[in-house]
């Protein structure tokens, strides 16, 4: 059976175009994964900034640390505490 070369050129053009949309979908999740990321960011500063305001308001000299994040098995980094 020969192979049609119109066939596969038409083929690779598809498929082409279908990249192009992948491509384009792509660029557009990875922008929405950035504005998360920037929101994210955002919020844990705002937390920071009303912890540290509620702990000056407690009269505690020394703000409190935020919690430490766990490790892969949900236990706490070696050396610190436990969130």
């Amino acid at each position: 059976m020969p192979l049609n070369i119109d066939s596969l050129k038409a083929e690779r053009e598809r498929l082409r175009d279908d990249l192009r949309l992948l491509e384009a979908d792509q660029r557009k999740l990875e922008s929405e994964i950035k504005a998360l990321r920037q929101k994210e960011i955002q919020t844990k500063r705002e937390i920071e900034a009303l912890t540290t305001l509620i702990d000056l308001n407690e009269g505690r000299s020394e703000p409190r640390e935020p919690p430490k994040k766990p490790d892969a098995r949900g236990e706490a980094i070696k050396g610190e505490a436990k969130a």
